[in-house]
């Protein structure tokens, strides 16, 4: 049976255990090839178009400050303009403690555990879960700062850790979706097995659905380094195939595939994503390119691909294994 399939309905009613997290998740990202992004960018009408510092995740964020000893402030409390802020790396402790140690209560912790349920989808915290377990122990085993402060200005909260970087900043930091660069992955190298594979199937739905001429101008041999993903602007130049290109079923087929990419995430870091891409020149601005390199069973199904506009970085690497680096925000 595929791996990704949906387990019965009826086996899920008869014994409700069988449904463990995994089998969750994979029934999750199954259903969200099948139903994902209804089209946000092409009719569809934005609600709430980022967080703000009274999001659920932010004020989570300022309650965990509030909790802060002075003795911790000095290690954890950096200013907003300093450098690790804006670091990106698949793998580095943005502070030294981790966060099972005991520098932090157990009521801290439970606090960054919000944070991260918050920033995520149901999906997604799961997913996070699981693979934060799988690479390094648990979300305990992760380190956070801060940024500014919670509630005055700008601030931003940043965790890091092996292949996971997220980041909640309440709409403070200027122009950047997720409040800049995240990073995501998993340290499985078996395709069947990553959490995240169910992602390049469904991009490579999108490789199925192009002509000779569309798949010959979007594969490329070789992929840019995995954390290339400065953002162009209107003048940059992008690899691959434009979405301009694309027949109108394409196009659409390639929107949904955005709304799975996105799923993971909190509905209003979604919102204000393809509120950028909206703002920016549009979804016709974005190229898709696949690469040859890194193809792990050598079966044409790309482990290696990049959504990239002037406003829009998505860079995975598939092989060895997932390391996903995510840029997106306006270029002034």
């Amino acid at each position: 049976m595929d791996h990704y399939a949906l387990p019965s309905v009826a086996a899920g009613l008869d014994n409700p255990t069988m449904l463990n997290r995994r089998t969750f998740l994979h029934s999750v990202s199954q259903t969200a090839l099948l139903t994902a992004a209804a089209p946000l960018l092409l009719g569809g009408r934005i609600v709430q178009a980022a967080p703000t510092p009274t999001s659920a995740a932010e004020s989570a964020v300022g309650r965990l400050f509030e909790s802060l000893s002075d003795t911790q402030k000095q290690t954890i409390a950096l200013p907003f303009d300093h450098a690790s802020r804006t670091k990106i790396s698949a793998n580095w402790h943005i502070t030294k403690p981790v966060l099972r140690d005991d520098f932090f209560t157990p009521a801290q912790r439970k606090l960054a555990d919000e944070i991260v349920q918050n920033v995520t989808s149901p999906d997604g915290y799961e997913r996070i879960k699981l693979q934060t377990e799988d690479d390094d122990g648990g979300i305990e085993g992760y380190s956070i700062a801060f940024f500014g402060t919670p509630g005055k200005d700008k601030f931003e909260w940043e965790l890091t850790g092996r292949h996971l970087t997220l980041r909640a900043d309440g709409n403070t930091v200027d122009k950047a979706a997720f409040g800049g660069p995240i990073i995501y992955g998993h340290g499985e190298s078996d395709p069947s097995k990553n959490l995240f594979h169910y992602q390049t199937k469904q991009v490579n739905e999108v490789f199925k659905a192009l002509d000779p001429a569309q798949a010959k101008a979007a594969l490329i041999a070789t992929a840019p380094g995995e954390s290339t993903v400065p953002l162009q602007g209107a003048s940059g130049k992008f690899a691959g195939l434009a979405v301009k290109e694309l027949k109108p079923d394409q196009k659409a087929l390639v929107e949904k595939t955005l709304g799975v990419l996105l799923a993971p995430y909190r509905k209003e870091d979604v919102d204000e994503v393809f509120a950028v891409l909206k703002a920016t020149g549009g979804f016709d601005l974005l190229h898709l390119a696949f690469y040859q390199q890194g193809d792990l069973q050598d079966d044409k199904v790309w482990d290696m691909w990049r959504v990239e506009g002037p406003s829009f970085v998505w860079n995975f690497r598939g092989a060895p294994h997932v390391h996903a680096y995510i840029n997106i925000g306006t270029v002034s």
